[in-house]
């Protein structure tokens, strides 16, 4: 009796321990569970952070994570994402280097089921993308606007002052948001003469910088210099990127601004990248946009988590993101313009970086 006793007690506990094993499981990822993460290159510090920080918090949910990096080749994201479908993940987060190239790649996954978040930029010309986790990028390119506005006294009707404009990369869709917001701003100062082009390179298309190369817009800035400021002094640099700016400030500095007789002129950014940051502190680079990857990264993560668990994610915006297929609904987080004044408010003492970092 007794030894029947001791088995059933056996029995009893191995089938509590199957059930807590089952409970634990189910909450978030679980281990079977696997979400691929396409980001776009290394080369730029944000994106190392954003994809670290979705895999940490990814993996404390329970899920597996494949996170990979494609060095801004298109050939290579879509090679990546594909064998990430092969292997039967069950959601994609995809920061796409082309909006315009993933269109085949998304149809098969919507062939295996496979919900897709567009991260940071929007997926262009399909109808399989999910939900967008971005901040409001229109925004974005309008406080650099104002930064600019407010620092030239534009308002107080102050000028003129030479300005020179670049944009994002044209196969990104958010470079044409965060043009759109800045020039929500400067444009009417240019077309009153405030703000002068003497380029005249007044058109996205003519700023624009391909992958957001820092090379390609140091050439550009070279050139700019050489042929239309040998008698002029330029002002105002407006850069959507601090990849940009840094390119420019570079240029900047080969021909003599940043001396004690020849101050840098105002240079916006975005991105508050490290490097730019010292920048800011050592009195390059004026101005950059603080996106804090680590709540970006949270609400991917949150987005995803909810479409495997069932549950609808939460987003604020239905009607901007219209993609040529769907308005993709998007949780659009605030961003915050940055500069020698509040950098230690808004980086060091939210733990973004460290005071050492910065030395």
């Amino acid at each position: 009796m007794k030894k029947f006793s001791w088995i059933v007690s056996i029995i009893i506990l191995a089938i509590v321990i199957v059930g807590c094993s089952d409970d634990a499981s189910s909450e978030g990822g679980g281990d079977s569970e696997t979400v691929g993460i396409a980001m776009p290159t290394q080369s730029s510090e944000r994106w190392v952070l954003d994809g670290e920080n979705m895999e940490s918090e990814f993996e404390e949910l329970g899920y597996e994570v494949d996170l990979q990096y494609a060095e801004d080749v298109v050939e290579n994201q879509v090679s990546q994402i594909e064998n990430m479908i092969t292997r039967g993940v069950d959601a994609l987060v995809i920061a796409s280097i082309d909006g315009e190239a993933l269109t085949e790649v998304l149809e098969q996954a919507e062939n295996q089921e496979i919900p897709v978040i567009a991260y940071d930029r929007l997926i262009m010309n399909s109808d399989h993308v999910s939900y967008y986790a971005t901040f409001d990028n229109f925004k974005v390119g309008e406080l650099q606007g104002q930064y600019i506005e407010e620092e030239l006294e534009l308002a107080d009707g102050e000028g003129p002052f030479n300005i020179e404009l670049f944009a994002g990369s044209p196969d990104d869709n958010n470079a044409y948001f965060y043009w759109d917001g800045a020039m929500s701003v400067l444009q009417s100062y240019i077309d009153e003469g405030q703000l002068v082009v003497q380029s005249d390179q007044t058109d996205f298309e003519q700023g624009a910088t391909l992958r957001w190369d820092g090379a390609e817009a140091q050439e550009r800035m070279d050139n700019l210099l050489s042929a239309h400021y040998s008698s002029e002094e330029i002002d105002v640099v407006y850069s959507p990127f601090d990849g940009i700016s840094r390119g420019v400030i570079s240029s900047l500095k080969a021909v003599g601004y940043g001396s004690d007789s020849n101050s840098m002129p105002i240079v916006t950014g975005q991105d508050a990248e490290l490097s730019s940051i010292k920048s800011i502190i050592a009195g390059e680079q004026t101005q950059t946009i603080f996106k804090d990857t680590r709540k970006l990264a949270e609400s991917a993560v949150d987005m995803t988590d909810s479409i495997l668990n069932d549950e609808e994610p939460e987003v604020n915006d239905t009607e901007t993101y219209e993609n040529g297929e769907k308005v993709v609904p998007s949780n659009l987080l605030e961003p915050i313009s940055v500069d020698i004044d509040n950098y230690e408010e808004e980086l060091i003492d939210s733990g973004y970086y460290t005071e050492d970092q910065l030395q």
